[in-house]
């Protein structure tokens, strides 16, 4: 039987406040398949992983932008902001383009869990899988369940019970807090956060974004 985890972390606290528009904390879909899993058995914890990285990596221009899975301006951001970045900045290999979990949480089971889980996928078929896996997850936020989780790492070319056993028991925690309290460290109160080459940007939009990776050429 799944039993959904529990790891609400703590507020940000008295950190810089960074003004962006996004999410502050609080608060199956049609044709996704059954994914009948036996997610009892246990899983060793990781610790570490490399940055999800896309584009190229030794840029001289670091785009890096934090994330709650669950966040609303997150998908808007995944899904109508980010593709003109990738376009336009990644694809070409203008700029590094990063990842970082910062689960507020605006949901306790759906912003660590998929964060676990897209980290899974991250550690089993590379950083492309992971970006994929993460474009279905935000396409989903509003209605999501672990089949949802499965399904998005079944289309990123991974093993759906495998995503959904690493959200149920949080296998990445400690790389997820990890990426959150190096967030609270740069003063990262709301998602999503988006830093050009380590400057906060004002808003996460495309024309905000593509202004100060042209500031920073």
């Amino acid at each position: 039987m799944r039993t959904s985890r529990r790891a609400v972390l703590s507020s940000v606290g008295t950190a810089a406040s960074i003004g962006v528009a996004g999410c502050l904390g609080g608060g199956g879909g049609s044709g996704i398949p059954d994914y009948d899993c036996d997610t009892s058995s246990s899983t060793d914890s990781v610790s570490e992983l490399p940055r999800p990285v896309i584009g190229d990596p030794e840029a001289d221009v670091t785009v890096a932008v934090f994330k709650d899975f669950a966040c609303p301006h997150c998908a808007t951001w995944e899904l109508e902001e980010s593709p003109t970045i990738e376009s336009e900045y990644v694809d070409p290999g203008i700029i590094r383009y990063e990842h970082w979990d910062f689960p507020i949480p605006v949901h306790d089971t759906w912003s660590p869990g998929v964060a676990n889980a897209a980290r899974g996928v991250q550690d089993r078929q590379g950083d492309e899988a992971f970006f994929a896996f993460a474009k279905t997850a935000f396409e989903h936020h509003e209605s999501y369940s672990w089949d949802i989780v499965g399904y998005a790492a079944e289309e990123a070319g991974g093993d759906p019970c495998s995503a959904i056993r690493d959200g149920e028991s949080g296998t990445y925690e400690a790389v997820v807090s990890a990426d959150r309290e190096a967030g609270v460290g740069r003063g990262v109160q709301g998602t999503p956060t988006v830093f050009v080459n380590g400057e906060p940007v004002s808003a996460p939009t495309a024309d905000a974004v593509s202004t100060a990776i042209e500031n920073a050429r």
